[in-house]
């Protein structure tokens, strides 16, 4: 039996009568469409065209593209080929492509166009590197359009492969130093599908999703293909910057009935939409990843669009979620419960189960789990323990079933011996009405001793000294006099990765 992810994800559909359904369609420029059926023939071709350039079944290919059509073409056809793409974060320098496209050994390297100047000095000296290909515009000495690439090439069935070969690999976010290479087989795909797109989610034929996660993130990969290819519902790409405005947009001209954001960028669209009227819309469920939903954002969310936010927690090591809130059952301040088809566990520094009730570093178990980290044995013997992963984040099991964020392992710190989570005393910040965003690090004081100290970002037009006079004290009446900050720092901006998740670690060195 054939298990090639390509198969069961694209070719199906064309068997089951869905050739002319609209797999992608693009949100702005051309708007591009394209089916189900010309989809199966272009990501044919592509495979064709890698083995014509002498990319053979194994060999990784680097994908620095933009959220556009040719992206599942290159992804799908990779699959096809039995080669391995690996899709990169846009938003990275040359420096770090450079670390990336050397670890990985990559021989090719698909990039759009408007990505070619940043990338393109990060490739010299590279002796791994077979061909570079560039989509839209023109290709510069020593590379290839894509439309050259593809000449030639001829429909080739897919390899065959077995479901716990090597599909593609991701690079994880870096958010503490160089990205690491995380290995995913072709029966992960499927398997994120059948557990949170079907039974969370509840995916069908008929949904419009839009993702403003990006697809070289795990979470926008799965929004953006996985779940909706996996029932034959169409998803619009934007290649853009998502900001809230694009979003509100989108939602408006696009009627996605499923939106799929990030806290960031959920906070941000409720404070531009403050000041505006909320159109329209088709939403019928919300979902979050990349970082634990504030519960004020959630309610905020509820009340403005009338929908609900799905707040989940996934990671690249897992594909995607693997613990979430469910339709009709969500508790905003809460990560919810286990996916089906998941197991979770909270441990404490020994590796022992913690009580209910206290807080320990969770532990999942789930067929979506990487197959490893790529040159980091010592890495991967820490992160994958047998059958379980270990997420990093320090969360307390309650007697429900749910599990509540507290920090990832090492933002928690003890004020007067008592854990404190940093998400805690965020959530009780943004609160506050003229808050927008909030980064919460420990900080010692004049005796050296650890307390709260907090990086607060506004909203727009608010007066810092009289927010900063007030907030302590609003702090101390949601959570404790114990846990307020005891400084508040005014910042434009917080450090984040480029899937939106704070960079705490960033806002200890300038401590």
């Amino acid at each position: 039996m054939n298990n090639n992810a390509a198969i069961w994800f694209v070719d199906r559909h064309v068997d089951e009568g869905r050739s002319d359904k609209v797999a992608f369609r693009e949100a702005s420029g051309l708007r591009r469409e394209q089916t189900y059926g010309q989809l199966a023939v272009r990501t044919g071709l592509v495979a064709s065209a890698f083995l014509n350039a002498g990319i053979s079944r194994e060999d990784r290919v680097a994908c620095l593209i933009l959220d556009q059509i040719e992206y599942p073409e290159v992804f799908w056809g990779g699959l096809k080929a039995g080669v391995i793409p690996i899709p990169l974060n846009t938003l990275l320098s040359t420096d770090v492509y450079a670390a990336i496209l050397k670890d990985s050994r990559a021989t090719c390297l698909v990039v759009s166009a408007e990505l070619l100047d940043t990338v393109l000095p990060a490739t010299e000296g590279n002796i791994f590197l077979k061909q570079i290909v560039v989509i839209g515009g023109e290709a510069p000495q020593g590379t290839l359009t894509y439309d050259a690439f593809l000449d030639g090439a001829e429909q080739m069935v897919p390899v065959e492969v077995s479901s716990d070969e090597c599909a593609f690999w991701l690079y994880s976010s870096g958010s503490t130093g160089l990205p690491k290479g995380v290995r995913h087989v072709h029966g992960s795909l499927q398997f994120t599908a059948e557990t949170y797109g079907a039974q969370v989610l509840g995916i069908r034929e008929d949904d419009v999703l839009f993702s403003v996660a990006k697809i070289f993130f795990a979470y926008g990969l799965g929004n953006a293909m996985t779940f909706p290819m996996s029932v034959g519902a169409t998803t619009i790409l934007f290649g853009g910057r998502p900001t809230p405005d694009s979003a509100v947009s989108i939602i408006a001209e696009e009627k996605p009935t499923i939106f799929c954001g990030v806290p960031t960028l959920f906070a941000a669209t409720l404070a531009y939409l403050e000041t505006r009227d909320v159109p329209a819309s088709n939403m019928r469920v919300c979902i979050s990843a990349g970082e634990a939903l504030p519960e004020e954002i959630g309610k905020n969310w509820r009340a403005t669009w009338g929908v609900d936010i799905l707040d989940g927690v996934g990671s690249t090591e897992l594909l995607h979620i693997f613990l979430s809130n469910m339709p009709g059952d969500i508790v905003y301040g809460t990560s919810g419960r286990a996916v089906p088809g998941y197991q979770l566990r909270c441990v404490d520094e020994d590796g022992v189960n913690v009580a209910v009730g206290d807080v320990g570093e969770l532990l999942v178990r789930g067929s979506s789990a990487a197959d490893g980290y790529w040159n980091q044995r010592d890495k991967s013997r820490q992160t994958f323990e047998g059958e379980w992963t270990r997420t990093g984040d320090k969360y307390e099991s309650i007697p429900d079933g749910r599990f509540v964020y507290c920090g990832r392992t090492d933002d928690m710190f003890k004020v007067s011996g008592i854990w404190v989570s940093p998400f805690e005393v965020e959530q009780a910040i943004i609160a506050h009405p003229a808050v927008l965003e909030a980064a919460v690090i420990a900080a010692e004081d004049e005796n050296g001793l650890e307390k709260p100290k907090a990086f607060v970002v506004l909203k727009a037009d608010q007066d810092a000294e009289a927010v900063r006079a007030g907030l302590k004290e609003f702090i101390k009446d949601k959570i404790g006099k114990w846990k307020y900050p005891r400084w508040i720092e005014i910042v434009e901006d917080l450090p984040k990765t480029a899937t939106g998740k704070i960079q705490r670690f960033k806002l200890r060195t300038q401590s």
